[in-house]
């Protein structure tokens, strides 16, 4: 049995205690659909929730009893962290993220999550929703109430208050367990040594001190490298003494988990305190290079940070983890808050939040330029670790007055995260109130009506560059009037101030829009003209490359295939030289396509498997999908039709994810239609439609596997005439090479108009 699918994290110690609590938590998730596991920060909430969520995602060989689990959660276990999610319209994209669902099309979050998860059977663990308890509560009834075979347990510190609720308050660990968990961990600190026994006097006082609060446990036991539990007990029974007097009203399990970590806190050296302040302007997961820009200053040297911040991993303050990007670093909330605290305190939070911004606009803009080399895989996982602290970023500079020009260029410079690895949805969220008039937290997407331009350049070219890369974004989420809107602003605002690079960007846009609307012969020419001024200005990177990828593209439909295949070539080579993969895959596939219309079947195959291969890395959907397609096409003429069903079958699924399937072309529908025509004939009606069911039940990766795999065997129904072979009959060629003649909607511009720089109107 394997085990379902989810992205619940590795634990990173042994899971003590709570066999009580972990016992009836699991029995309670076969009875309710909404669980929500409520306790004081620290108790321990969000470590049950994961584990009661892991009992659901048995591995290979189940234990007894999780045989009924592993049905009702059969389209996996996903765990969604929201603790560094402030604004409530990131709320739906983070779930969207959370569930690995990449969604190409216009669609708002809400409903790619409602039609994800509508026929699906999962467990949803949120995690962290304090913040935004009320469009938490709004978002979980309404999909609890679309999607009956979704369940959630939610870990917070009070309940979402929703019909058909069970809250399952979380009480500090007992004694026993207490004792457990502090020597379990106490022997990883004294590795070695001899550590404390769960025995030990002082360690039940000091468990029976802390309340039983594993945080604070945890906190403590870090201390055993240099006191004894009898010292630490000495120490906090001070600590206890001196804070008695809380805060009036403040529940005391509050007061005494605050004061474990204030007695961590005091126990810190300054450089200690001050670097956890400074870290706590971290909305994420975060690198050491980061950690010495933001927070380095004449009290904590550069060359300090390394050994300071190994100091605070040693006493759990700062958590160290192994992540597809590198080593990361991160704060549990609770003591992230607490060094908030402080940071407010030293009156440092303003600089110390810029110094974070400025550091994050700094790695924003070395990906851009790092995307056009080998390490793209690199950079798009460098990107995912640090969006959230992307997304804090975007916020202070939209949020400050007079530097929202800031925030524009931060969503602009991220086009190849938004565009090359399936964060549309994303990426137009905040593209949209970057450019938004006035644009404040909160407010709505103005529609086809954005910021005014501002004097000065700095503003005008972070502008120009955050329109057309909603243009771009829109285009590929099939919203053409709003990306005709912001393509020909752009692009007239290019003209008027002379900045020829973003009239160039523009006007390749245009031409790609051509291109998927089937307008063939525009496309070419505005493709041709956005490429000679990249020529012009020397522009050399992966758009421009895409640019020449399209325009073959455009000639494959208009019947010119050597040219095509001659552009492709070109692209490859630099693809090689350079490294780049994300373009060479879409270069791929136009070259694919050429050899299909020529009926070089085996080579098309091969090509488009490396395509394949390159967008499923880059989650790149668009480019997925239109690789399926054509891959159908290819698995029919090698005469296997029931496979080629299969395949459009799985694309099918994909395309909703992407937009209007196939863009609404003729152009590009052509094929499609083909392929199943043929299918239909070889198959039948029923057998047909029976393997396209087959396609549509697969998981993306499946699918994946499934189109690398090749046809399944030459079916002996193909109907006679049909070939089996390496060619395809002279007709099929002929008729492949009209798909894209007499589909051109040939509008021009009056010479001289303002649309032109140096170089044909754009029309």
């Amino acid at each position: 049995m394997r085990p379902v699918p989810g992205n619940l994290p590795a634990e990173l110690n042994r899971f003590v205690g709570r066999a009580d609590e972990l016992a009836e938590l699991t029995r309670l998730l076969t009875e309710f659909r909404l669980i929500t596991l409520v306790g004081v920060g620290g108790v321990g909430k969000t470590r049950l929730a994961v584990q009661a969520a892991r009992r659901a995602s048995p591995a290979p060989g189940p234990a007894p009893g999780t045989e009924l689990l592993e049905k009702r959660y059969c389209d996996g276990v996903w765990l969604a962290e929201l603790s560094s999610i402030r604004d409530p319209g990131l709320l739906d994209h983070a779930l969207v993220d959370a569930l690995r669902i990449t969604d190409h099309s216009g669609r708002p979050p809400r409903e790619v999550l409602r039609a994800h998860l509508a026929d699906r059977r999962l467990l949803l663990v949120l995690d962290g929703f304090e913040q935004l308890v009320a469009p938490c509560a709004e978002l979980v009834r309404d999909l609890l109430r679309r999607c009956p075979g979704l369940r959630v347990l939610a870990a917070g510190r009070r309940p979402l208050r929703l019909e058909g609720e069970r809250a399952f308050p979380l009480a500090p660990m007992d004694e026993p367990d207490a004792a457990r968990l502090f020597a379990d961990r106490a022997a990883g600190v004294l590795a070695g040594s001899c550590p404390p026994s769960e025995h030990d006097d002082a360690v039940r006082e000091l468990c029976r001190r802390l309340d039983g609060i594993p945080l604070a446990l945890e906190l403590a036991a870090a201390r055993l490298r240099v006191l004894s539990p009898d010292q630490i007990l000495r120490r906090i029974d001070d600590r206890f003494r001196l804070l008695t007097d809380g805060a009036r009203g403040e529940l005391p399990r509050h007061r005494t988990l605050r004061t474990a970590i204030g007695w961590s806190h005091e126990l810190c050296t300054p450089a200690e305190r001050l670097l956890w302040a400074r870290l706590s302007v971290f909305a994420g997961p975060f690198d050491l290079e980061a950690v010495e820009y933001v927070c380095v200053g004449p009290d904590l040297p550069a060359g300090s940070v390394l050994d300071v911040l190994g100091e605070l991993i040693a006493q759990s303050v700062v958590v160290r983890e192994d992540t597809a990007a590198g080593v990361r670093y991160r704060m549990l909330d609770t003591v992230r808050a607490y060094g908030a605290e402080w940071l407010d305190a030293l009156a440092d939070t303003g600089r110390m939040r810029r110094r974070h911004r400025d550091w994050y606009m700094g790695l924003a803009t070395w990906c851009e330029l790092d995307w056009f080399s080998p390490r793209q895989a690199e950079i798009a996982a460098c990107a995912d670790s640090a969006l959230p602290n992307l997304r804090a970023a975007i916020e202070l500079c939209l949020e400050t007055a007079g530097e929202s020009y800031l925030g524009r260029y931060l969503a602009g410079t991220l086009w190849f995260y938004w565009a090359g690895c399936g964060r549309l949805t994303e990426g137009r969220h905040w593209l949209d109130r970057a450019l938004a008039p006035a644009a404040r937290p909160g407010d709505p997407p103005h529609e086809a009506s954005y910021e005014p331009p501002h004097e000065g350049s700095r503003h005008d070219d972070s502008r120009l560059k955050a329109l057309w890369v909603l243009g771009y974004v829109a285009i590929l989420q099939g919203d053409n009037t709003a990306a005709v809107g912001a393509l020909h602003v752009c692009r007239d605002e290019a003209a008027r101030t002379g900045n020829a690079l973003a009239h160039a960007y523009a006007v390749h846009r245009l031409g790609c829009l051509a291109l998927l609307t089937g307008d063939m012969e525009r496309a070419e020419r505005l493709l041709r003209s956005a490429l000679g001024s990249y020529g012009e200005l020397g522009e050399i990177n992966s758009n421009v490359l895409m640019g020449r990828a399209e325009l073959a593209l455009s000639l494959v439909f208009l019947g010119d295939l050597d040219a095509a295949v001659a552009l492709c070539a070109e692209v490859r080579e630099v693809c090689e030289e350079s490294g780049e993969r994300w373009a060479r895959a879409y270069a791929l596939h136009v070259h694919a396509y050429a050899a299909w219309t020529r009926g070089r079947l085996a080579e098309a195959r091969a090509l488009l498997a490396e395509a394949v291969t390159i967008h499923h890395t880059f989650n790149d959907l668009v480019g997925l999908v239109l690789a399926m397609e054509l891959m159908a096409l290819v698995t029919a003429g090698e005469g296997d039709p029931a496979e080629a069903a299969v395949l459009q079958g799985a694309a099918a699924r994909l395309w909703p994810s992407v937009g209007v399937p196939l863009f609404g072309s003729a152009t590009f529908g052509a094929p499609h239609e083909r392929c199943e025509r043929r299918a239909r004939e070889a198959l039948g009606a029923r057998a047909y439609d029976a393997r396209v069911a087959e396609g549509r039940a697969l998981s993306q990766a499946a699918a994946v596997e499934r189109a690398l795999a090749g046809p399944r065997g030459v079916s002996a129904s193909v109907p006679p005439g049909r070939p089996s072979g390496d060619r395809a009959p002279a007709r099929e060629r002929e008729t492949a090479r009209d798909q894209g003649r007499g589909t051109g909607r040939e509008t021009r511009e009056p010479a001289g108009s303002p649309g032109q720089i140096g170089g044909e109107a754009a029309g």
